[in-house]
Order: structure tokens, then sequence, then C-alpha cells
């Protein structure tokens, strides 16, 4: 098994620095289309009732990288160290690029979850490496106990150049795209279906263009990163429902809170292990890079199945949240 693991720690993915360049400028035009929903409104809102988005920062940011690291020690057996960094990394990213769109499939709160998707993506800038770094510097402790050879090597990271990565490609959008519809709110309203129906369109085609240049890879490693990455998944949207459920959150809210926490950017983690500034080659990331890559795929069809189930058979949700949730959106 360990051999096993071993040799796909050692893989390196079909990523050429434009492959790479276009993930970065895809990131960036998502973030820019979000930021164009964004309106004053929405945090007034959170201000007069808070605690939804109190509860979906902490589970993104506390709980889901807590849990993960809990998840990376309880299968270490079944990982290698690279692949528990992978699932640490995705756990310390914030909300994925569709969870807006998704929410709005599920019948949730969008405004919640637009808002959300602000507030992370601002927090991301801090605390993505510092979750990284706390977390993962624990998982490597603890794998080195438990695993022989050369697998283990003390983690150093650059916490700058990934400060200042996620700021370039995840802050620097979404602040320009507030000023733009703080500026332009007319044009805003007009190109901002257009730019997430684009958006969604590139990014699922760079995760396509991925698989089929590193299909090969992929066909290797399914058997051991499908299962790990669907509980983690689960174990994401979970987290979200059950502190909604605990604070008695609307249904609504629940749903969005769910999505916030199981849909991860992953793109971002992928920009970040391609950084040779961050993460050097010759660490030979390739665990982590495959588990960041397949969250890409597997996230959108967990969250789309959660969606169209819940908007299939409501789910409970009361026909007043309904009505709440699609004036929302």
């Amino acid at each position: 098994m360990q051999e096993t693991l071993q040799a796909l720690d050692h893989i390196r993915l079909n990523f050429s620095p434009g492959s790479l360049l276009l993930i970065n400028l895809a990131l960036a035009f998502i973030m820019f289309g979000v930021a164009l929903e964004i309106k004053p409104d929405h945090f007034t809102k959170l201000l007069r009732d808070p605690k939804s988005a109190i509860i979906g920062f902490l589970s993104q940011f506390l709980a889901l990288p807590f849990l993960t690291f809990v998840l990376v020690v309880v299968f270490q057996k079944f990982l290698s160290p690279t692949m528990a960094l992978g699932m640490i990394l995705v756990a310390a990213c914030p909300g994925g690029n569709i969870s807006n769109f998704i929410s709005s499939v599920a019948k949730g709160n969008v405004a919640l979850s637009v808002s959300l998707t602000a507030i992370a993506t601002i927090g991301a800038v801090v605390l993505t490496p510092l979750n990284f770094s706390i977390w993962g510097k624990m998982a490597i402790n603890v794998y080195a106990q438990s695993h022989a050879g050369d697998l283990v090597r003390p983690l150093k990271i650059e916490a700058f150049q990934m400060f200042k990565t996620v700021f370039i490609i995840l802050g620097l959008p979404l602040i320009t795209g507030i000023l733009f519809n703080m500026k332009f709110p007319e044009i805003a309203q007009r190109i901002v279906g257009t730019l997430k129906r684009l958006s969604i369109i590139i990014f699922s085609a760079i995760v396509v263009i991925a698989l089929v240049k590193n299909f090969d890879h992929f066909l290797r490693a399914i058997e051991f990163i499908f299962m790990i990455v669907l509980v983690q998944n689960a174990l994401a949207l979970g987290t979200g429902y059950a502190l909604g459920q605990v604070f008695k959150r609307s249904l609504a809210d629940k749903r969005t809170l769910a999505i916030e926490t199981g849909i991860q950017n992953s793109g971002l983690a992928l920009v970040l292990i391609f950084n040779p500034k961050i993460f050097p080659p010759e660490m030979e990331l390739g665990g982590m890079a495959i588990i960041a890559a397949w969250w890409g795929i597997w996230h959108i069809v967990s969250g789309l199945l959660l969606a169209g189930y819940w908007t299939k058979f409501n789910f409970g949700l009361r026909k007043s949240e309904a009505n709440k949730a699609t004036k929302a959106e």
C-alpha cells in the first residue's frame, strides 16, 4: 500500500506554464463576476442578522480544517503525507467558484451565499496560509511517526508568497468588481448574468481539459483518491448543514451553509501547489495535486446532485421559505 501511495507522490501532472496562467486568469475573472453581484444591501442585511454569516465563516475556516486534520489522522494508513496535505490545503481554501450558482439551484439563500463568498475570499488572504501552515505541520508531525523513509519531509512554506498569490488571484478581482459595481451599477447588472454563465463554462472547460491531459495519471490514482475525497466532501457539506441545524437557521440558510462549506476553491489550491515559490518542484507533491484536481471535479458533481435532490423533493422547505429564497435570487 505505502509503495503505491509513494508512487502517486512522484506523479507530475501535465500543467504547462500556459495552463497555469489560464487557471489564474479564469479564477480572477470568476471572482470579478462574483463581485458584481455584491451590493451594499447585502452587508446591511448581514449587520442586522449576522448569525448565519458568522456560522458560515467559522464553518469554512475553523470547523472544516480541524475536521479534515482529524480525518487525515484517522485514515493515515490509506494516505500518503502529500495526499493528506492536499486535503488540508483544499480545506483551508475559501468557498468554491460556483457555490453561488449551486445555492441558487438548491433554492438556498443566494444573498447569504454571495455575501459569504465575499467575506470568505477576503478572509482567505490571511486564513488560507495560516490554516494550511498550522494543520499541515501538525499532520506532517503525525505522519512522521507512522511513515518510514523519505515520504515525510519537513513542511516549509513561504507564507508571504502564499499570501501574495491569494491576494492577487482573489482579493484584487473582488475589490475591482465591487468598485466597478459601485461606479457603474447599471452596466454591472446587465453583464453579471452573462459573466456568471461564461465563468462557469470557462472553469468547467479548464477542468475537462486538465482531466484529458492527465487521464493516465487519473486512472492510476482514482481508486485511492475517490473515496477519501467523497468522504471529505460529504463531511464538509454535512458540517455546514449541521451547524445551521444546531443554531436553528432557516432551511434556506442551512442549504447555503452546507454548499458554502462543501464547495471549495480547489482551483486556488492547484495554483498554490504549482507555484514554485511556495512549493518547490523537487518536493514531488503529486498526491497533493491529484487530491486538489479531483476535488475540482467532484465537488461540482456532488453539489449539483445535492441541489437537484433538494429541489426535486423540496426536502421540507416550507412554501414561505421557498418564495423568500427565490426572491433573494
